[in-house]
């Protein structure tokens, strides 16, 4: 494989951060269809030891997939001859609320690459305004070829 197929490397980061609105949350929840009290009722949240509506975990994979877009557009900006596409997220775990308000840095490092598979593996990291860990994940890009292999073609 060359070295344009993928232009990923360990420790190559990006970084996405959003104040996360109550906008956010509705329209998240108007396209899901998930209309848990956790996110849409203040009053059943009240008499939580939350005491307020927390965003979708889910949302935070949004980000989390917004800073994988990110890495990939980088390695396309470099001219790379395959198509990247995610595999998914691995060991996802939210750790702690996040609230209407709070701003959220998602950080996006690739921590292994797979040359033979044409595929990363990356640590994503979602923290608070206050430097909290709220959630984490595994994010795997498979680094697809463009051009058909004559073999496969035969």
């Amino acid at each position: 494989m060359t070295a344009r197929a993928m232009h990923a490397e360990i420790g190559d980061t990006v970084r996405f951060s959003k104040t996360v609105s109550e906008a956010d949350v509705y329209l998240y929840a108007g396209i899901t269809g998930d209309f848990s009290g956790n996110h849409v009722n203040e009053e059943f949240m009240k008499k939580s030891i939350y005491g307020r509506r927390i965003a979708h975990g889910a949302l935070m994979v949004g980000f989390m997939s917004t800073a994988s877009t990110m890495m990939i557009e980088r390695s396309l900006s470099r001219g790379i001859d395959s198509t990247p596409v995610s595999l998914g997220y691995d060991k996802v775990r939210f750790l702690a609320p996040v609230f209407f308000g709070d701003t959220v840095e998602v950080t996006y490092r690739i921590v292994e690459v797979d040359e033979d598979r044409r595929r990363t593996v990356a640590q994503v990291d979602v923290r608070n305004q206050s430097d909290v860990l709220v959630a984490v994940g595994h994010h795997l890009t498979k680094w697809v070829r463009n051009e058909v292999e004559e073999n496969a073609a035969a």
